[in-house]
């Protein structure tokens, strides 16, 4: 054995793998969900759907349009609780107060285009306003955060498109699975 390979390739990978179910984050953002004057239906959506895909909900927040809070709380979600992943919704928009991917990107280490492209092109099959949704996807340190719209419907569009991907992008991000290269 050339370089002591114990066991066959990819065991490793799906050993690291084995009953462990991502830690995940959802923070809403929005000025009248924060000030009591409208109920967050897409944060439990979001809640909701990927519990159903196996990730471990471990955090949710209600924040408002504040970019230097949304940046700093996102922040400690990575750097101190160790979320694998971060849902945003809300504040992707073009409203005035919308900061959602400003603040996301200020707390970026890379960016993850493709997940947002994923979710506007899937939008865009069904409304042509999903091209006016603003949200990113980045990485801070081992944690991906993908800001998503506010509205209950488009969440669940644009999680149907990305979640079945998520798991091998989670596995290779955190080191638990190796590239693949097919």
């Amino acid at each position: 054995m050339l370089y002591g390979r114990d066991v066959a390739p990819g065991e490793k990978e799906r050993d690291k793998m084995e009953g462990y179910r991502w830690k995940a984050a959802v923070v809403t953002l929005s000025d009248k969900g924060y000030a009591g004057e409208r109920e967050d239906k897409s944060g439990p959506l979001i809640c909701e759907m990927i519990a159903e895909a196996g990730y471990d909900v471990q955090k949710t927040v209600l924040l408002p349009d504040e970019k230097d809070e949304i940046k700093k709380y996102l922040c400690l979600l990575c750097d101190i609780e160790r979320m694998d992943i971060i849902f945003t919704t809300g504040g992707t928009g073009f409203a005035p107060r919308d900061c959602t991917p400003e603040a996301t990107l200020e707390a970026a280490d890379r960016i993850a285009p493709g997940i947002a492209e994923a979710m506007r092109l899937a939008s865009l099959r069904i409304t042509p306003r999903a091209m006016l949704s603003r949200g990113v996807s980045v990485i801070r340190g081992q944690t991906l955060i993908i800001n998503l719209p506010g509205s209950p419907k488009a969440v669940r569009e644009n999680l149907e498109a990305v979640l079945p991907s998520l798991d091998h992008g989670l596995a290779i991000l955190t080191a638990r699975a190796g590239e693949c290269a097919r």
